[in-house]
């Protein structure tokens, strides 16, 4: 066998993107959305992990950065997989982490520049203004909150359209 010069074995990995994202809820329950000025979609505040930071690390400057507001990051609920797409050339790692309830919106101090509006919504909205493949960490977080377990979204879910149940999950008890 022969050995590979390490700097030679790591270069040829595969890279990703990795993200990290904020789940949010008010007293009722209602998910955090905000809107972002350069996109067509609603997203969870959150954004990319910058080069040597931790996804947690990320998810707090986000939050800080878009909302105007510290952060306590608790627990990651939901991990996301996703290959390349056509507008992204590298697999992407998306990390959400429950980053507690607000009663309301009123402390925000939104990046004018980056969010153009932030809203609680009822899960069922909360799908519907999300993208196809960011949808599912709605309930998928949720679900994760409720058992304080992490879940693991591959690619491959949903095939199709929005889902309005993760299998296995009845609601929060």
């Amino acid at each position: 066998m022969t050995w590979t010069d390490p700097a030679t074995w790591y270069a040829n990995l595969a890279s990703f993107y990795a993200a990290a994202a904020a789940f949010i809820t008010d007293p009722a329950g209602n998910v955090l959305l905000v809107k972002p000025t350069y996109r067509d979609h609603w997203a969870f505040p959150g954004g990319y992990v910058d080069e040597g930071e931790n996804p947690h690390e990320a998810c707090a400057r986000e939050i800080r950065e878009e909302l105007g507001i510290p952060a306590i990051v608790r627990e990651l609920l939901v991990v996301d997989w996703a290959p390349p797409a056509a507008h992204r050339p590298r697999s992407i790692v998306s990390f959400t982490f429950d980053c507690g309830q607000m009663p309301d919106l009123a402390e925000l101090k939104l990046a004018g520049q980056e969010i153009e509006d932030a809203a609680f919504l009822p899960g069922q909205d909360a799908q519907q203004r999300l993208p196809d493949n960011v949808a599912p960490r709605v309930l998928a977080a949720m679900r994760a909150r409720a058992r304080s377990s992490t879940v693991y979204l591959p690619a491959e879910y949903p095939l199709k359209g929005r889902p309005t149940k993760l299998p296995g999950y009845n609601g929060p008890k």
